[in-house]
């Protein structure tokens, strides 16, 4: 009697197993995107100051950002994204970085992200 109730509840666990899939999103903002920024020299740092900023989106609306400066991460956190209405809102939840609502736009130089006023956020590498 044992070896059947066990047999059946392999059965059981396999067909439960089976029923469960995790829904593809195959949303275009899933990738690297980046923005970088040059500050000139100034009268204390006699070179100029490249600051990268990095968001990488998953497909489970979730993402991780970083900013670096000359090649060094000086920030970085995780952040959560929705789609609605041609809209991505960016999270930051833990952290006083305001949310962000940005735009995909597509162009022959390549796709960028940008906010409601059109200023380019990021583009996609």
């Amino acid at each position: 009697m044992k070896k059947v109730f066990s047999l059946l509840a392999i059965i059981a666990i396999v067909l439960v197993s089976n029923c469960t899939e995790i829904p593809e999103n195959d949303n275009p903002v899933i990738g690297i995107w980046s923005d970088i920024e040059v500050a000139p020299a100034s009268k204390t740092s006699k070179s100029a100051t490249t600051i990268r900023e990095e968001w990488i989106f998953n497909d489970a609306y979730l993402g991780r950002y970083h900013r670096k400066s000359n090649g060094s991460i000086t920030f970085k956190t995780d952040f959560k994204w929705s789609y609605d209405n041609d809209t991505y809102t960016i999270s930051y939840p833990g952290t006083d970085m305001e949310d962000e609502i940005v735009s995909m736009k597509a162009s022959a130089e390549g796709s960028s992200l940008s906010d409601s006023q059109g200023n380019i956020m990021a583009l996609r590498e």
